[in-house]
């Protein structure tokens, strides 16, 4: 064990302190660090007072960060349920042991610390955690990481080609699509999407003639409102993202239209 693998030798105070006080926990601190866990049963026996007698050993550990796991290499003692997935994150490949319950916002924010994507409403309706899965967009808190082996995510992170920012982000920042920004990465990836779905001829619930569908669709304010209507944005900047989504679908300059109360 070594510091660059964040699980450190323990000093001989520290071997005392748990040999006395936690021996049925000193095989485990010794060979993956000194855990959250083991924190808070500490903290339970000096509550009965018996840690004065080991006061050097304490100070010396509790003044220690605790001992985390490498975020892409936990061991199957360290994941309850674990299942291996495969898969590409903005062009990477990857291959992770996770539960088999963790959602793929979840791993991607914990696991490859991608923090772009935004746990919102953590229930599927607010459209902030929105990722792009094989060209369609998708919930990544309503979706496993288990589900998507195989297959090709597209986070925020990834929109953008290097320093080239995608037409969509430069459109967001043309029309300030945005306030508080949290919910613009789910909004960029959302329109991203929708762009490619345009592109197909894929119809909406406000398409016209969708028994003949045109390929690819121009698209109305309407349409984008529509198809944008799963990303809440809690700031109140639809009409500004629905310009900047117009004005890169059409490929022509669209000017704001302002209606004043009154």
């Amino acid at each position: 064990m070594n510091q660059e693998n964040e699980n450190p030798d323990l000093t001989e105070d520290e071997k005392k302190l748990f040999k006395d006080l936690m021996p049925e926990d000193l095989k485990e601190i010794m060979d993956t660090g000194f855990s959250r866990r083991h924190f808070l049963k500490l903290i339970s026996i000096a509550g009965t007072g018996v840690l004065a007698s080991h006061l050097l050993g304490a100070e010396q550990l509790l003044a220690r960060p605790l001992a985390q796991p490498s975020l892409n290499e936990l061991t199957t003692a360290q994941v309850e349920n674990g299942v291996r997935v495969s898969f590409k994150v903005n062009g990477f490949n990857k291959n992770l042991l996770v539960d088999s319950r963790m959602t793929l916002l979840d791993t991607v924010r914990e696991r490859m610390e991608l923090t772009g994507a935004k746990k919102g409403c953590d229930h599927g309706q607010c459209g902030a955690c929105t990722m792009i899965v094989d060209g369609k967009r998708i919930l990544s808190c309503l979706t496993l990481a288990a589900s998507c082996e195989g297959k090709s995510v597209t986070t925020i992170e990834g929109i953008a080609n290097g320093t080239d920012l995608h037409p969509i982000q430069a459109a967001f920042i043309k029309h300030d699509s945005f306030q508080c920004g949290y919910c613009t990465p789910g909004q960029i990836c959302s329109a991203v999407a929708l762009l490619a779905e345009a592109k197909n001829g894929e119809v909406s619930y406000v398409t016209d003639q969708v028994n003949v569908p045109k390929k690819p669709l121009q698209l109305s304010e309407n349409e984008i409102r529509e198809r944008m209507s799963g990303n809440i944005c809690r700031c109140g900047a639809y009409p500004n993202i629905v310009a900047a989504i117009r004005e890169v679908q059409s490929g022509k300059s669209v000017e704001q239209k302002w209606n004043f109360a009154g």
